[in-house]
């Protein structure tokens, strides 16, 4: 069993590989999709010495398996965004204070307490559907903020541009937290000159405009909002953490998850600093479920453990709260 209290109390780069360890150990003994794909791969814990050794489940296998190491009931049933047609992942999460635990720290790692801000939500193609991940994070966000303003627009940009102005003759702290085309319908709109209030995009397009290079993305909104930089938000169904970007560019992550690179012509092989891979990423709040991710996203892993998107694969899925390609 392993003690969620420490994999919100690493403090160390030794910790935090210890835990991970003890959490493959555990998935490895109690994950049959995931022992399944160890086993494929002739891997074992005997084998396993670093988090270099440890196999990560592609994240396909969210789409056509049950992925869990829990006997427990899944509590809440997550699933990501798709078109029609689309074979959409499936995050079955059975112990939902894990996710509540780590999007909370996770805020107040990065931006500090949520009841200091007014939160703000333009999320009409997650609010649109059932098991969105997103919209159960942000809406308890709204909850804890506890400010009266705090909420969700749908279409309403109107209300949202007054609310905005309101808030910034009362100087109080916001956060607007949207979807890339819909802040860009916004700032169609309207301009603004805000100085209180964080800008935060999740990504994609959802199929409702062309897609941009997030460099351009954020120069387009920057100047619509009136803001020095955009901050961004790098999450997905099958995962319980975040990373965030306050200032344009890498991206960081809470101290109990961390991003490596595979080498894309041979998954098994973690990459040294600075070379563009796929996005591997260990998520330790994701404990009854898989910790060890490999996406299909593309980027670059630095010293410091930022990292950056930098697209992704051709065949893969348009799907993930976080589409942009720089």
């Amino acid at each position: 069993m392993i003690d969620k209290e420490a994999v919100f109390n690493i403090k160390s780069k030794l910790q935090f590989e210890q835990l991970a360890l003890q959490v493959f150990k555990h998935q490895f003994k109690n994950n049959r999709v995931y022992r399944s794909f160890c086993d494929l791969l002739y891997m074992h814990p005997s084998d396993v010495k670093t988090i270099k050794n440890i196999p990560f489940l592609p994240i396909q296998f969210f789409k056509s398996h049950t992925v869990i190491s829990s006997k427990e009931k899944a509590q809440e049933t997550f699933t990501s965004s798709g078109t029609t047609g689309q074979t959409t992942s499936k995050h079955f999460v059975t112990d939902i204070s894990l996710y509540e635990q780590s999007f909370r720290n996770g805020f107040k790692h990065f931006y500090g307490n949520i009841e200091d801000y007014v939160v703000l939500a333009l999320l009409p193609s997650y609010l649109e559907r059932d098991g969105s991940s997103l919209i159960y994070m942000v809406n308890d966000m709204i909850s804890n903020s506890k400010q009266p303003e705090s909420g969700f627009y749908l279409d309403d940009l109107d209300s949202l541009k007054n609310i905005l102005i309101d808030l910034e003759s009362q100087n109080k702290k916001t956060i607007l937290i949207g979807v890339s085309f819909a802040l860009l319908d916004f700032v169609e709109r309207y301009k603004l000159k805000l100085k209180n209030t964080i800008v935060m995009e999740t990504g994609g397009m959802k199929g409702k405009r062309k897609e941009l290079i997030r460099t351009e993305l954020h120069e387009i909104l920057k100047q619509g909002f009136g803001v020095n930089t955009i901050h961004s938000e790098y999450g997905m169904t099958e995962l319980l953490s975040q990373a965030y970007s306050k200032d344009n560019s890498l991206f960081k992550t809470p101290p109990w998850m961390q991003v490596l690179t595979r080498d894309t012509e041979d998954a098994l092989t973690i990459q040294s600093h600075g070379k563009t891979g796929g996005i591997n990423i260990i998520d330790l709040a994701n404990m009854n479920s898989c910790a060890f991710i490999a996406t299909q996203d593309l980027g670059k892993v630095y010293k410091d453990g930022s990292f950056e998107v930098l697209g992704r694969f051709d065949n893969s899925d348009i799907r993930g709260c976080n589409l942009m390609v720089i």
